[in-house]
């Protein structure tokens, strides 16, 4: 634990030394305040229901432009090499720089819940769906942590990276609306692999086993794939 601990500690303070991770975070507040304010005084809407349909196409972006560095880099500057002759192994820096990539996302969100603190000063909020909609923001950032981590693994270059995971996280959550393209007898299995889908189910205050099972799958499949595809390196 010691090792992931430190792992995590080094990865996470080096997001606050790049420019890149507080224009990731700028963008990210501008665009969700941007939809907050405008359905709560505009439509006249108490409710975070528009910042959390739009949160997984937002993260599809977000979330891959800031854990396209995390091995890419790493291989690019040769860094890598002397990473792996510490006494660490190869799954506690796979896990090291997930938890560090999450819980920069986890910050990412910290300031966003003035938006409900700022709904509930005015008018009377339901807290339910807004726990549930925070606690499917985790998962959700998580499983996309997971895939961004994967596509770091991958390649050398962050901005090859960055387009890979923004792929596989867009298709995630966008699956769902699609769903006209698919034969009428598969809609049920394509549904089932659409983030948005299980994303949408938690943020309405319901926690499904099957939603956590998804998310934690995702989660563990990415930190998996990514530790076999570092093991082929050796």
């Amino acid at each position: 634990m010691r090792q992931i601990a430190a792992i995590w500690s080094k990865e996470f303070k080096d997001y606050f030394v790049s420019p890149i991770a507080y224009m990731v975070i700028a963008i990210f507040l501008l665009i969700t305040g941007w939809f907050f304010f405008s359905s709560f005084f505009v439509q006249g809407q108490a409710s975070m229901r528009s910042f959390f349909q739009l949160l997984p196409l937002i993260f599809a972006f977000v979330i891959p432009a800031l854990t396209m560095r995390l091995f890419s880099e790493e291989f690019n500057m040769g860094t890598y090499e002397m990473l792996i002759t510490l006494p660490v192994t190869l799954r506690q820096v796979v896990v090291g720089k997930f938890l560090a990539g999450l819980a920069f996302v986890a910050a990412m969100l910290l300031p966003t819940l003035a938006y409900p603190l700022c709904i509930s000063l005015i008018a009377k909020l339901d807290w339910g769906p807004v726990i549930g909609g925070y606690i499917g923001a985790l998962l959700l950032g998580g499983a996309f942590t997971a895939i961004g981590l994967l596509t770091s693994a991958i390649t050398h270059n962050q901005i090859i990276a960055f387009i890979l995971g923004t792929l596989f996280c867009f298709a995630l959550a966008i699956v769902d609306k699609m769903l006209f393209f698919f034969p009428e007898s598969f809609l049920d299995v394509i549904q089932y692999f659409a983030a948005d889908y299980h994303f949408q189910n938690i943020a309405k205050g319901i926690i499904d086993s099957r939603d956590l099972l998804y998310f934690l799958s995702l989660i563990f499949i990415g930190q998996y794939v990514t530790h076999l595809l570092l093991q082929a390196r050796e």
